[in-house]
C-alpha cells in the first residue's frame, strides 16, 4: 500500500509541477517577431530602419525616421487598434507624437500616455530596441520591468472603422 501511496504523491507533484509550469510559460515568453525595422507583420514597423521600438503588456510602438522628421506606428494588442502619427524628438532621446490632445511619448524606459501634462498611465517595456536615454544611466536599475501600469481605458476618437489587425497585432492572451 504504501508504493500507491507513494505513485499517488508523485503524480500529484506532477500535476502541480505541469500547472505550475503552464501558468508561467505564457508569461516568460519570447518577443514579438522583429528586425532592423521593428516587429514583423505590425504596425510597430518602419518602411526603413527604426530609431527604435518596443512592446509592453498593452502596446508596440516604433518610431520611425521620414524624410520630414520622425513618426510615431503604435498598436494596441488587445484590439489591434492602430495610431500613426508625425512626431517630435525632445533631443534627449525621447520621442512625442500628439492626438487630439493626448500626448504618447517613448522613451528607453516607457510609453507615457498624458493628457494636459498628467500621465494617463505609463507602461513598461517588456522588450526594448533602440539607444538608452541619457537620464538611464544608473547600473543599479533591475533589468526586469514593473508592470504597474494602469488598465486601459481609452475609447477611439475616429469614427473611420480601422482595417483588421496584422498576424502579430491580433490580442487575446485569455482576457475576454
Amino acid at each position: 500500500m504504501s508504493s500507491s501511496a507513494i505513485r499517488a504523491a508523485g503524480v500529484a507533484a506532477a500535476a502541480a509541477c505541469s500547472v505550475l509550469l503552464m501558468t508561467a510559460l505564457p508569461h516568460a515568453g519570447a518577443a514579438p517577431a522583429f528586425d532592423s525595422n521593428g516587429y514583423v507583420d505590425s504596425t510597430a514597423r518602419c518602411s526603413g530602419a527604426a530609431v527604435l521600438f518596443g512592446s509592453t503588456d498593452s502596446s508596440r510602438v516604433a518610431i520611425c525616421k521620414t524624410s520630414g522628421g520622425y513618426e510615431y506606428r503604435g498598436v494596441r494588442v488587445r484590439d489591434g487598434a492602430k495610431l500613426v502619427l508625425s512626431a517630435s524628438s525632445s533631443g534627449d532621446g525621447s520621442y512625442t507624437a500628439v492626438n487630439d490632445g493626448i500626448s504618447y511619448t517613448v522613451s528607453s524606459s516607457s510609453l507615457t500616455v498624458s493628457s494636459g501634462g498628467s500621465a494617463i498611465r505609463k507602461e513598461s517595456w517588456l522588450d526594448f530596441h533602440g539607444p538608452q536615454t541619457s537620464t538611464s544611466t544608473t547600473t543599479g536599475t533591475s533589468s526586469s520591468p514593473t508592470t504597474s501600469s494602469t488598465p486601459i481605458s481609452t475609447t477611439p476618437t475616429s469614427t473611420t472603422p480601422l482595417p483588421p489587425p496584422l498576424p502579430a497585432e491580433v490580442g487575446g492572451g485569455g482576457h475576454h
